[in-house]
């Protein structure tokens, strides 16, 4: 090169001289030659004027805005946080790497901007406090956290990160749906993103909150994680659950991964010696349980420590609470439908063991999202959104079935298995072969509601399948929908009817036999009309026909029929013409018991009905279900 020449290289306008050597000047000089006649300094005066060197480059006296990017980007089917710059001016937009950040102007659509004073200066400080390179192009979640809480994240960051996460806001749906090893499954789009954003949480050593509404699948993309775990040859994962859902657990990952080795960590004759828990990938307690077996626990470096409905955490200062946030682990993931049940400080709590220091200490904390919860809670919103993963049901309604049906295994505790066994026993002594459906009435009765059985006032929330219930519905509430209640007895339904208003302070009405036909539309009116979230529990006999309830889109069925059609009928309330939402339908019942029994039944003749079995001997399957229920037991061994 024999002459200083200028150029416009990567978005940058630059002079090069003789030497070839690269010379960048500053937009208050630029900006000083081109508009105010100021000459430059050396060595750009001895280059001829930029203006005519470059004659098709125009030169703008108004500043380009520039702004920090943060967006998912997928990297070998993974998914990486990518930062970058945005410059914008009007309609224009152009993206630049971080490193541009060494100069103050940049070159778009063949036009020179300078940048808004001091923008680059603020952006700068930005991502060295976060501890982000200027060089990088990819930052880690922690990183990530520290921008989004940034003060200055409100004037110069972008965040597109829950974009690409959430299809409400336009996120990816991709088509490429991976599938890990040992999953026996599929996942549905919004589910393959989740699992990649679990994966992305993993592969840093961090944590998050999965806190997808029910329905979409929390477990499912859990399950999808713990197999992807095992193919790295990771360590065991623990996954800490109520003790009423340790089976449904256990039943999940044998659906999905039956080649996990899994163990249920529970009662007397658990192990107390961590080489056993060693052997396998996924071992599966209770949060009683990590209680009195903190020392074991500690004895093994978790991979991943699971919470399951970690709104048990919500509050810091109980016991269960320490115990778990000293398990040592590398990955901390909380799954909660209601994140916030009472008061910010729940979300603390369970942020805590998820991502530690991402909102500080508990007591700057409360000093300052102490005051107006509202005001708080949208502050709040930005600081945790980098690691709370949410979908509404309503987002991904395009990518579900119409309705959804979701088993819920619970288990017995011991004192309840104990009497369900004395039960069990009289009804084998008393009718032997001569048993009936209907001599097997005191089982479905108990497992209802002890409370059926014998007059009790105290609190219905003694059973597992009432508590269960009780998580059910305050996650409905939560999210301010509508749910359909259904169970055959009446004093049950007298129960839910009282203690769901007076517990939840919602509005509940009822529909049973003692409802005249011609008042049934009318509470029917009264609860679609209702603004506010609300239930109405009714009796599968008498409302589970006629009657159109689309207000609602959640039923629980809160204790099985022995016919499925009654079962499907009551269902269809919600599941019919004028539904906009998929209908998410929940049955609870008990393992090793009637309950089972009656669920197998039910799953058996529906299977049945789906392939259009006909020509049968017209032979009943009621002697082969009444013995089961006679031989199966909650008793342990």
């Amino acid at each position: 090169m024999d002459s200083y020449e200028w150029i416009v290289e990567d978005g940058i306008l630059c002079m090069v001289s003789p030497a070839s050597e690269k010379h960048v000047p500053t937009a208050e000089q630029l900006y000083g030659f081109i508009f105010k006649q100021r000459g430059l300094p050396v060595p750009f005066a001895s280059a001829p004027s930029p203006d005519t060197s470059l004659a098709d480059l125009k030169f703008s006296r108004y500043p380009a805005d520039v702004r920090l990017c943060t967006h998912l980007s997928e990297v070998c089917d993974e998914y990486k946080i990518r930062c970058c710059l945005v410059i914008t001016h009007d309609e224009k937009r152009m993206e630049a790497p971080c490193r541009n950040l060494e100069f103050d102007h940049a070159v778009m659509d063949n036009c020179w901007y300078p940048f808004i004073h001091g923008a680059v200066d603020q952006i700068r400080k930005m991502l060295s406090d976060a501890g982000v390179a200027e060089s990088a192009e990819y930052i880690s979640l922690r990183q990530y956290a520290s921008l989004i809480s940034s003060d200055n994240a409100y004037d110069h960051l972008d965040d597109n990160v829950p974009d690409s996460i959430n299809p409400a806001n336009g996120g990816r749906q991709s088509g490429m749906i991976p599938i890990p090893p040992y999953f026996n499954g599929q996942l549905y789009p919004y589910q393959a993103t989740g699992f990649r954003w679990l994966k992305l949480v993993s592969r840093e050593d961090a944590g998050c909150i999965l806190g997808d509404e029910m329905g979409l699948g929390k477990t499912i993309q859990v399950i999808a994680l713990l197999c992807s775990e095992t193919a790295e040859r990771r360590g065991p994962s623990l996954v800490v659950a109520p003790v009423t859902l340790a089976e449904n657990w256990r039943r999940e990952v044998a659906r999905f991964a039956p080649d996990l080795r899994t163990l249920i960590h529970l009662g007397a004759t658990r192990t107390g010696f961590p080489t056993i828990l060693e052997e396998f990938d996924v071992v599966i307690t209770s949060y009683d349980t990590t209680v009195r077996d903190l020392s074991l626990f500690r004895m093994l470096n978790w991979n991943i420590v699971l919470l399951d409905e970690a709104q048990a955490i919500k509050n810091p200062d109980a016991k269960r609470t320490k115990t778990l946030k000293r398990i040592p682990r590398r990955v901390s993931i909380a799954v909660t439908g209601t994140p916030v049940e009472n008061r910010l400080l729940d979300l603390w709590s369970i942020s805590d063991f998820a991502f530690e220091g991402l909102l500080g200490t508990r007591p700057n904390f409360e000093s300052e999202y102490g005051g107006q919860e509202i005001d708080s809670a949208e502050r709040l919103e930005r600081r945790v959104s980098p690691i709370l993963l949410r979908r509404r049901l309503r987002d991904v309604a395009s990518d579900l079935p119409e309705k959804i049906d979701i088993p819920q295994v619970l288990s017995l505790d011991d004192a309840s298995s104990s009497e369900y066994e004395r039960l069990r026993r009289d009804i084998e002594i008393k009718y032997g072969p001569h048993s009936s459906l209907v001599s097997l009435s005191r089982l479905r009765m108990f497992c209802t509601h002890p409370f059926l059985l014998k007059d009790h006032g105290g609190d219905p929330k003694c059973t597992p399948k009432y508590e269960r219930l009780c998580e059910l519905l305050e996650e409905v509430f939560y999210s301010g929908e509508k749910v359909l209640v259904f169970t055959s007895y009446t004093r049950m339904i007298d129960i839910l009817g009282r203690d769901i208003q007076a517990r939840f302070n919602v509005q509940t009405g009822f529909i049973d036999g003692r409802v005249e036909v011609g008042i049934r539309q009318s509470i029917v009116d009264r609860f679609t009309n209702e603004k506010d979230f609300s239930a109405l529990i009714l009796n599968p006999r008498a409302a589970g026909a006629g009657l159109n309830i689309t207000a609602a889109n959640h039923v629980i069925h809160y204790n099985l029929e022995w016919n499925p059609a009654i079962e499907d009928q009551a269902s269809a309330r919600a599941y019919r013409r004028g539904q906009t939402l998929p209908v998410t339908v929940h049955r609870l019942f008990y393992a090793n018991t009637v309950d089972e029994v009656i669920n197998d039944r039910i799953v058996r003749k529906r299977d049945i009905a789906d392939k259009a079995v006909v020509g049968t001997s017209g032979q009943s399957n009621d002697i082969e279900d009444i013995l089961k229920a006679l031989r199966m037991t909650p008793m342990k061994g």
